[in-house]
Formats: C-alpha cells, structure tokens, sequence
C-alpha cells in the first residue's frame, strides 16, 4: 500500500463511478468512461467489469441451451458434479461454466468473455491516455469461486498499466527471515477491492482505486493478468476426483524407452500402497512387489532370464538370428533403469479337491493380482513415472524365484520396468467402448 503524506499510515480510496451509460455492441469504453467526468489521475487503476468489455466487443450470442456455449468455450473439463463443470475455457482461466454467463443479458441469449481481456484493458488504458492525457492502470475483472472458501469474489482475468504480481521472493520480512514463496496476487487483491463498491447488481460496472500508484506500471512492464494463471506443469490441483482418475487411467501408457534419471524409491512404494488396495477373495492378500533398486540385482535377474529364454528358444528349433531377434525384445526391461516384479500368492486360498473349483479359486486370485498390478500402473503414471508391463518372468518362474532368492509360493507375474519416459507416447488409439459392451 501506499498513499498519504509522509509519515501517514498506508492508505487508499476506493469508490464506484457513477454516470456510466448502457453499454452496447460496438461502444468505445473508453469515451463512455471519460464522458462521465470521472476525475481520473496519473497512478489511478480503474477496475472495469467484465460483462460491460463482452457487450461493447459484440460477445452477446444467441443459445437457447446455455450447456452447448460452455462446451463451445471449453478446453478442458476439470471436474463434474451434476450439472455443475469447472473448467479450462479458451482464455486459459479455470472457473465456473467457462464464464458463460446468462445474467444482465437478454432472454434467450449468453455472455461470453471477452475473447483476449490484456487487449481489451489496453485499449481501454490506450483510449482513456488519448482522451484524458493521463497514465492508469486497468483491470478487466470477472467474478470467480476458490478451492477451499465458500463465496465469491472478484479476479484480474486482464491488466494493462498495472503489476498484477509483486515478487516478494528473495526479501525478508520484519523478523529479517527470507521470503522464498511469497508473489502477491496485486491485481487480484484489486478486482476484489472494487467489487465492494461495484456490487454485483447495483449498476455500477466501473470502479477507480487512487493512492497506490506503485502498482502501476509503464509498457515496459505490461504483463498482462496472462502472467497470473499457474501453467499446467505447476498445478497440483489440476483435475477433480474422478477426472483425475480417468487421467491417470488415460496416462498409463507402455514406455518402452527410458531417460537416466534416477526413480525415485518412495514413489514406487507409494504405488505399491495403491495396488494393495485392490479387490482380492476371502480377504486376502495374494500380491507381493519385489523391488529391484540396485543394478547389479537387475543385471543379475535379467541374465540368467535371457540365459533360460535362449535355451527354450534353441529347444524350439529357432534359427540363431530368431533367437537373437527375440531376445533384443527385452531390451526394454535391461534398459530400464528401475524394475519391480509383481508377484501371486494364494495364501487363504481354498482347496476343494475337485478340479473344476480348484481351477475358478486359482483364476480368482490371478484376477486379484491383475487388479493390484493395474492400480500399480496407474500409481505410477500419477507419479509421472512411466512403465512397461513385460510378462517374461511368467516363462521362466523358477528361475526368477532362485535368482530373487524367494518362496516357492511366489509366483511372478512378469516384471515392469520403471523409469521417466523419454519423449512423449503417440495419442492412444480411439476405442468405442459400445464395441466391448453387451446388454442382457
């Protein structure tokens, strides 16, 4: 904050500006703005409403169902609840129906935002400097809900002429402690000011702050309130519940090729508390993950595996190049630099010494241990971590078992290679699951 004379306490004013006409298709608002005489000065920041920028830029469209014009403004859903989507509409804002609005709009008719709010707060910036001479910050504000808070406020969703973030990072606060996360949303802390004057329903569409002319900023520093939306790579919370599920179910994809970066182990056991949260019979427990960390235990794995696979091959009567071409098929378990093998058990498992019900208990439980290798996957793939399910332990489980020094009970069930993928996996082929349904 700033304002006042030397030595007074930070202050500012804040007030809604009375006068402003019906905005129409094709008005300048900057000439309406100035037309009412607002007394504006160097350093102020006027906050516009967003609904009045849609109108004078022709953002009214026709939509007998309000549903079609989210999904035409929509990029990307977020999370579903009912009838109610938040979502990634075209301006990269993540908010309530695309900000399709239905409110102070004629009957059968929406409001969109305004397709580049930076470009409408500067030409409105840019046309009050022509007709008043004076240099102020705009903000373009649009009303959002938050995570975690009930009720709604005002946000920046444009800016020209003002810094919509101060970075605090790398100062110290009144006790000489570091700031090393502190970026002040300044043009949302604004958008929010204004609205108390503004109101949502009074006819006030524009507000002016003065007595913070720090905030405001020349063209070199024009950012745009762009700067403000947190880029994907860096959102935590990017998608609700089941959203997120089907992402990850949808980012599980086979990696076959690998970078050198090290896995981290506590990712991979946090994947393993997922898969033993799988369905299994009798309230078992038939998975067990065998872990392979250090290279010298893979090597020795994939050795004596390749060693077992050559000899079936041979056995076969396969030609050396056969051989030698199937065995560079497990290249990608040798190139992976982290591999965990899945193992069955059927402890708790029951016998009934007919051949038929014996066979259905063992399915049972190799389902079971699908599911928990299923979930494995997924949990990698939310670790951002790629795989490759291989079955080739399946073929030579007794050799897995002498290397891995493990009980004659554990049967493994393949391995899967670890590791960060390198590049990014071709788009997954379409699928029309009414082709994999059948209704009785």
């Amino acid at each position: 904050m700033s304002g006042g004379p030397a030595g007074a306490a930070p202050s500012y004013r804040v007030w809604a500006l009375p006068g402003m006409p019906e905005v129409r298709e094709g008005d300048d608002l900057a000439k309406l703005i100035a037309s009412t005489e607002p007394g504006l000065v160097d350093g102020d920041v006027l906050l516009v409403t967003s609904k009045i920028v849609s109108k004078a830029e022709g953002r009214i469209v026709e939509a007998t169902d309000r549903e079609a014009a989210i999904d035409a403004e929509t990029v990307r859903v977020v999370a579903r609840r009912g009838t109610l989507r938040i979502v990634e509409n075209r301006q990269g804002l993540v908010m309530a129906a695309a900000g399709v609005d239905a409110s102070n709009t004629p009957a059968g008719t929406v409001l969109l935002l305004p397709e580049d709010p930076d470009a409408s707060a500067r030409l409105i910036r840019d046309g009050l400097r022509d007709a008043l001479g004076i240099e102020v910050g705009v903000v373009v504000t649009d009303t959002f809900g938050r995570p975690w808070r009930n009720g709604l406020t005002d946000v920046a969703i444009g800016a020209a002429g003002v810094r919509v973030l101060d970075d605090l990072r790398g100062g110290t606060d009144g006790y000489g402690n570091p700031l090393s996360a502190t970026v002040v949303a300044t043009a949302d802390e604004l958008a929010s000011a204004g609205d108390l004057v503004k109101g949502k329903a009074s006819g006030l569409p524009v507000a002016v702050v003065r007595g913070l002319p720090h905030v405001v900023a020349d063209a070199s520093g024009d950012e745009g309130a762009r700067a403000m939306v947190r880029v994907a790579a860096d959102d935590m919370f990017r998608l609700g519940t089941s959203e997120a599920v089907r992402e990850a179910l949808n980012l599980r994809r086979t990696v076959r090729e690998f970078t050198d970066e090290p896995v981290d182990p506590g990712a991979v056991r946090r994947a393993v508390a997922a898969a033993v949260t799988a369905p299994a019979p009798h309230h078992t427990t038939p998975w067990r993950f065998v872990l392979l960390e250090s290279e010298e235990s893979r090597h020795r794995l994939l050795d004596a595996m390749r060693d077992a696979w050559i000899a079936d091959l041979r056995r076969d009567g396969r030609s050396e190049e056969s051989v030698a071409k199937r065995v560079r098929r497990g290249d990608v378990l040798r190139n992976a630099p982290y591999l965990a093998v899945p193992c069955l058990v059927m402890d708790g498992s029951h016998h009934y010494g007919d051949e038929r019900r014996d066979t259905a208990e063992r399915e049972m439980f190799v389902v079971a241990a699908g599911a928990g290798v299923q979930n494995f996957l997924v949990a990698l793939a939310g670790e951002r971590l790629g795989s490759a399910w291989v079955s080739s332990t399946m073929f030579c489980r007794s050799v897995v078992r002498e290397v891995l020094d493990l009980p004659e009970s554990w049967d493994p069930l393949g391995a899967v290679a670890v590791g960060h993928p390198k590049g990014t996996p071709p788009p997954r082929p379409a699928r029309d699951a009414g082709a994999f349904i059948a209704v009785r």
